[in-house]
């Protein structure tokens, strides 16, 4: 299946989650045949994975579990830097296993680049992790070309997690490119650009209130952008989450795309969702032309350090 579940919204990202409705959500997933769930060991400060370890016990033989590291929180949920170094990955890796009650995860990596952690060393400590069976395969996060290129020299990378969407596609002009040419796989996330593109309203404790393109005249530049594809998904009897998910699986079917469903409704949509033809993308990509979306998909501080904005 082209969908796997994302577990970040289930651990209070988007306001406050239904511990049972999360778990109900990931059974009914396994059983429609979705097979990949992905986590993070910050989701909530090892919530997340605590969530899932429950709703997996007695099921781990039918998914697998991606996890990403070195995020760091303080007490207050305030961000602490990033971690990359070899020794703190191996403790990360420890309780992720605890939390997630498995004796190994199926793809392991860095949420981010450690600027003070040359990439070989992060990636030579995981693939020491492979040799010893706590990890199946290696993966990236929110990187560029040239960290792509030299991760792929010390181990085989499964895939790199990016975010992909219908107003986010700078992906598809140099990362994409390599991606092929070195036989890596991607999981795509932020399909609905956190819900923009699926209008949802944000509510108390949301960390949308504070992503630029929710914010002030950039809303409402958005909204009316996201109009036109309301009439779209109408027009073709399609929900707006269905045409946005349609869109990526048509334009990137070599990939797979991590949905964050918090609800069995959502759910349903997501999995009810079909590649859009040709002739679709094209009158979507009209409707919104790339770069059209006004702010970026995170705030100014965030965005200048991912290395994946690198040019």
């Amino acid at each position: 299946m082209k969908i796997a579940l994302g577990g970040m919204g289930m651990s209070g990202a988007y306001g406050k989650a239904d511990d049972a409705q999360s778990i109900a959500v990931i059974h009914a997933a396994i059983e429609r045949g979705v097979t990949l769930l992905d986590t993070g060991d910050f989701y909530g400060s090892g919530h997340n994975e605590l969530l899932i370890g429950k709703a997996i016990a007695g099921r781990r033989d039918q998914v697998q579990l991606s996890v990403k590291f070195g995020v760091l929180r303080s007490p207050d949920n305030s961000s602490g830097g990033f971690d990359a170094r070899p020794a703190a990955l191996k403790n990360f890796l420890a309780y992720s296993l605890v939390r997630l009650g498995t004796d190994h995860v199926d793809v392991y990596r860095p949420a981010r680049l450690d600027p003070a952690v040359p990439i070989e060393d992060t990636i030579g400590a995981i693939a020491d992790l492979v040799k010893a069976g706590y990890v199946r395969a290696i993966g990236l996060s929110e990187v560029g070309p040239e960290t792509i290129r030299r991760a792929a020299k010390v181990h085989a990378i499964a895939d790199l997690q990016i975010e992909y969407s219908i107003v986010s596609r700078d992906p598809e002009d140099a990362i994409f490119p390599v991606l092929s040419k070195l036989g890596i796989g991607a999981t795509l996330y932020g399909v609905l650009s956190r819900g923009l593109l699926s209008a949802s309203s944000i509510g108390a404790g949301d960390n949308r209130a504070y992503m630029p393109r929710f914010a002030g005249a950039n809303a409402e530049t958005n909204a009316k952008l996201v109009a036109g594809l309301q009439s779209l998904a109408k027009r073709w009897n399609l929900t707006p989450s269905q045409l946005a998910i349609g869109w990526a699986l048509g334009k990137q079917p070599r990939f797979v795309l991590t949905l964050g469903m918090r609800t069995l409704h959502q759910l349903d949509e997501a999995l009810a969702a079909q590649p859009l033809s040709a002739e679709q993308i094209a009158e979507v990509e009209a409707c919104v032309p790339r770069g059209s979306v006004a702010g970026t998909r995170y705030p100014a501080a965030h965005m200048s350090a991912l290395d994946s904005e690198k040019r």
